[in-house]
């Protein structure tokens, strides 16, 4: 087996067994958190309705700099529009991603913004 296939499937064990344990509610969303070697996706997810309340990527933005500096940003992107919808709370999703680097900056940007976790 490839050492990259095996590294996917133990990121994606691990994603299934923290979906088991985190559950967005209409009062404290999922923030869902996915990266590509280029771009990061923040999801707010309701998971009682299985709809997504607000989904922002680094695709669009304008900011040149470290990819952790756009996660960053992207991380307060989504906190403002959060909470102008009047969501203050939310369940943090890292999707199997280890707690540091770009993950760990959408984080630290929406709690700066205000969100809590």
């Amino acid at each position: 087996m490839d050492i990259s296939k095996a590294r996917l499937e133990k990121r994606l064990e691990k994603k299934k067994a923290l979906r088991r344990r985190i559950v967005g509610t209409p009062e404290r969303p999922r923030l869902s958190v996915r990266r590509t070697l280029k771009h990061m996706i923040a999801q707010v997810i309701d998971d009682a309705k299985g709809i997504s309340l607000l989904q922002v990527n680094s695709k669009g933005m304008e900011i040149a700099g470290a990819k952790i500096k756009i996660a960053k940003e992207l991380g307060g992107m989504v906190a403002e529009r959060l909470i102008e919808k009047g969501i203050s709370e939310i369940v943090f999703d890292r999707g199997g991603y280890l707690y540091h680097g770009r993950i760990k900056a959408v984080a630290d940007g929406a709690r700066e913004k205000g969100l809590k976790f």
